[in-house]
């Protein structure tokens, strides 16, 4: 092991274990270079995923809340979705709050990406920043969703994470970065 670097573990064997749908779960036998130890870890495999930070002309953040199965509650957060494969994170993060929220807008721009779990997880979350927003569409749900649109002003957006009100660490680290964007 460096003094600067833990030592890289190198990939022995990637076997299918399960295909989830949104996700293949992997499991890969790695040997760490330093010392040949080896280990047998799980991995899930899915598409890219992209969060939308849309802000309206008066300076309010479009939110939705929805369901979420894997916490049986509510979650609060940016509109967003899977990238399909080749697909632009910019132009599927526009199409997403379309479908989502109704809501289109102009000036579009990637201001971050996060790992959502590197320690599971192989993919990304893109975050696109969307300034002037405006409700001009129907709502287009996939069979599984149902969300309720929320706005709230940018300046309260600090309150709404202090009082636990966005929990989800994906649209924590989504606003994040826009708040570092904004100067907030």
């Amino acid at each position: 092991m460096s003094k600067v670097l833990p030592s890289k573990w190198d990939l022995e064997d990637d076997n299918l274990h399960a295909d989830c749908r949104i996700f293949e779960v992997h499991k890969r036998r790695y040997r760490r270079k330093s010392d040949g130890v080896t280990g047998d870890f799980f991995v899930l495999d899915t598409n890219d995923w992209v969060n939308v930070l849309a802000v309206t002309p008066t300076q309010e953040l479009v939110l939705v809340r929805q369901f979420r199965y894997g916490t049986q509650e509510f979650s609060l957060e940016p509109p967003g979705g899977v990238i399909e494969l080749g697909e632009d994170p910019i132009k599927a993060g526009l199409r997403e709050l379309e479908e989502e929220t109704g809501y289109v807008g102009s000036d579009a721009e990637l201001i971050g990406t996060a790992r959502p779990n590197a320690a599971i997880l192989s993919n990304r979350c893109f975050f696109v920043f969307v300034k002037d927003v405006k409700k001009t569409s129907d709502l287009a749900f996939d069979e599984h969703e149902e969300l309720i649109t929320e706005l709230y002003p940018i300046n309260d957006l600090r309150t709404l994470v202090t009082n636990n009100e966005i929990t989800h660490s994906i649209g924590l680290n989504a606003i994040l970065k826009l708040m570092i964007h904004l100067g907030i």
